[in-house]
């Protein structure tokens, strides 16, 4: 049943019938009494744009995801799902909006044409430009991330600084003394990415408290690109025992290398890192790790955009989420090699 239809059995126009719906034009309590009998009578339900004309809102909240051409990780899927089902929830529509060179038109074209109510942003940068351009545009938004001024937005994040840094004390105490971090790709460290500039600084800081020999290495985002880093890192490590990690996608891959290097795994080496709990579980070994929690920080991302949404003047607020390390099948007590 359609607007048309409607117009014809209350014998007015369309746009009396439009204009009865959204609020957007005066129209006599007779007419609107009519029209509505007829609504009731027919079981018609106003579609989102009409309803969103007279709410003065798109119901709808933009998602800004990294970009289609590159393969999401187990941990970003879960933050789109859970992103998506905290939305339905509060009977918001999500537009998926991708990021990053050529796909900036379509993040300026839901930004600048006020298609959404709010937004949420995915892999923030310590300096970010989308940031930026949000704060220009009033337009309320809140991150899945932060960027190195966390007091400039509202935000969820994981707080890889810690998280990294507590994985380096667990193999610490298990008498690891000579530990690499495989960080994310060279080319999200040099644009910035929070999480794995906050892992090096993790790294960092604990290697220098536990006086251990560390290594740092960047790896894409890939099974095969894990192969080749970790078996050049064995290769001109020979003396290293464990890996700390929040490269989820590249542990397969770590996994193989450390194989054909006549390893095992923990009898011979250790793993330990941040990934998605599904994921984690899914390795064989089960991998030792803090188990991000996706649909929490989803959730609490469109939370505290609806807020925003609803209150513009209401102060940004951040949380910082450290879940417990859980105890696997990867790490173990270090063997000389």
């Amino acid at each position: 049943m359609n607007i048309g239809e409607i117009a014809r059995r209350s014998g007015v126009s369309r746009s009396t019938v439009s204009y009865a719906l959204s609020g957007k034009r005066p129209v006599s309590e007779t007419t609107r009494r009519r029209i509505q009998a007829v609504i009731d009578e027919l079981g018609y339900r106003p579609n989102a744009t009409a309803r969103a004309l007279k709410e003065g809102r798109t119901r709808t909240i933009g998602l800004v995801i990294p970009p289609a051409s590159q393969r999401l990780t187990e941990m970003q899927l879960g933050f789109v799902a859970s992103v998506v089902d905290a939305a339905a929830r509060a009977d918001l529509d999500v537009l998926l909006s991708p990021s990053g060179g050529e796909h900036d038109r379509s993040f300026e074209r839901v930004v600048g044409g006020r298609r959404v109510d709010g937004v949420i942003l995915m892999e923030i940068r310590m300096e970010d430009d989308r940031v930026s351009r949000l704060r220009q545009t009033g337009l309320p938004f809140v991150g899945i991330g932060r960027t190195s001024r966390p007091d400039e937005m509202s935000w969820v994040d994981i707080d890889y600084e810690t998280l990294i840094s507590q994985c380096v004390h667990h193999l610490a105490d298990l008498g690891h003394r000579r530990i690499a971090l495989v960080n994310r790709s060279t080319e999200l460290m040099a644009a910035g990415y929070g999480p794995a500039h906050r892992a090096q600084a993790g790294f960092s800081q604990a290697v220098a408290e536990r006086g251990l020999e560390g290594v740092q290495t960047c790896c894409a985002d890939d099974a095969r690109a894990g192969v080749s880093c970790v078996g050049r890192l064995l290769a001109e490590h020979p003396d290293l025992t464990a890996i700390a990690t929040i490269n989820e996608t590249a542990m397969p891959g770590m996994y193989r290398a450390i194989e054909r290097a006549g390893l095992t795994v923990p009898r011979d080496f250790s793993i330990a890192g941040v990934a998605g709990r599904h994921w984690a579980e899914n390795l064989h070994p089960p991998l030792t790790a803090a188990d991000v929690p996706a649909d929490e920080l989803g959730a609490q991302a469109v939370d505290l955009l609806i807020r925003q949404i609803s209150d513009p003047a209401t102060p940004h607020r951040g949380a910082l989420v450290a879940p417990p390390i859980s105890l696997r099948g990867t790490t173990g007590p270090a063997r000389p090699r």
